[in-house]
Formats: structure tokens, sequence, C-alpha cells
């Protein structure tokens, strides 16, 4: 997966905007206001996703390839090496992720996202 793969698998989900609330090389996607993923557009070698605090651990001690999240907080974020897991997977977690978020909005904000 490469940079605009990923802007573009992040931006067909319902609801979701990116911005560059940081700096001019690092992308953020979220979903009613609240970052699901974000990764550094120059040097794309890395994604952070949110993740459930379990599973998270679990993911860092299966694959290499998932660190704690870079610049996050370790509980709840984590780092994944974009070259060092297969896409299905980086997808699945972009997809966990994301709905991650969605069920911890209020219902409102689940209505106006459909």
């Amino acid at each position: 997966m490469n940079v605009e793969e990923f802007r573009e698998y992040c931006l067909k989900k319902k609801g979701v905007t990116e911005e560059f609330p940081f700096d001019n090389s690092t992308i953020v996607f979220k979903v009613a206001g609240k970052m699901f993923a974000l990764a550094n557009v120059d040097e794309f070698t890395g994604i952070n996703l949110k993740c459930d605090p379990e599973k998270a651990i679990e993911l860092r001690e299966k694959y290499e390839g998932v660190k704690p999240g870079w610049h996050m907080n370790k509980k709840h974020w984590n780092t994944v090496e974009v070259g060092r897991v297969n896409q299905k997977l980086l997808r699945e977690w972009i997809d966990d992720s994301y709905e991650l978020v969605v069920a911890s909005l209020p219902k409102k904000e689940k209505v106006k996202i459909g």
C-alpha cells in the first residue's frame, strides 16, 4: 500500500475527513472530528491506528511490524510499518480503527454519519 492507496481507502469510509493539523506532512483521517488514522505523507513508512488496548498488545506480540503508537498514547494506538504487514491485514486494521472510533461516538453523531 502506498500513501495514495491509504488515502483513498480511508476517504471511502462514511463521514471521513482529512486534515493536516500538525504540520504539512502528517495527514490525519477523522470521523466526526475524532482521529482514527494518521501517517507521514513524505516518508510513508508507518501508519498510526487506534486499537483496543488488549488487541494492541496482542498485535505487537504477534507481528514485528506493529509497534506502540509513535507520538501517540501507547495504550490506544499502534504504529504499523507499511512494508512489514500484508495489505489485507493493514486494511482490516484500518477498518477496526475506524469502527472503534465510530462505536465510541454519541448516537447523534452516528446518525449523521449514516
